[in-house]
């Protein structure tokens, strides 16, 4: 357990300094962000023809609201908690890039609904949109997160681990 947790907590520092390098910005971060940006607006276009987006803007063309998906806002972050905590547990890497995989389609799952709702929230109510956005939606992605791992756990096969394994 001890092996996980400084593993988990290496492997974080590790992809969050990475993360703010200025190269990694530019390459993957950034166009992720407007790729989420993108996909939202498709997503709320379905239902609105208003809806637009520009980069990381989407915007409503009929009452000039406008939201920006900065980064932070796009999951990454909890993808990087998840990825940490799934690299750190003993397992196999077929188990960890499966769970890298289905986690990240749940996060971004629930990211691109926050971000539907936020649009939607902050064109009723601006203190609405502050509070969903920095409290409520916050700790739900990390919630994802943590929901997914534990998910993960209890799906992996139970077989025992070398110090559980009977010595003949």
């Amino acid at each position: 357990m001890l092996r996980f947790l400084i593993w988990f907590l290496v492997l974080q520092l590790v992809l969050f300094s990475l993360e703010m390098l200025q190269p990694i910005q530019q390459a993957i971060i950034l166009p992720w962000t407007s790729f989420i940006a993108h996909l939202s607006s498709l997503l709320l276009s379905a239902f609105d023809s208003s809806v637009q987006s520009s980069g990381k803007v989407i915007s409503n063309t009929l009452n000039d609201f406008a939201i920006s998906i900065e980064p932070g806002c796009n999951g990454v972050e909890a993808m990087i908690v998840l990825a940490a905590a799934l690299i750190a547990f003993p397992t196999t890497w077929t188990y960890k890039i499966k769970g890298l995989w289905w986690g990240t389609l749940a996060i971004q799952a629930l990211n691109l609904v926050r971000i539907i709702s936020l649009f939607y929230l902050g064109q009723w109510s601006r203190e609405l949109f502050d509070w969903a956005h920095l409290y409520v939606w916050q700790a739900l992605i990390m919630l994802d997160a943590l929901v997914v791992f534990l998910v993960w756990i209890r799906h992996l096969p139970n077989t025992p681990t070398q110090s559980q394994a009977v010595a003949l």
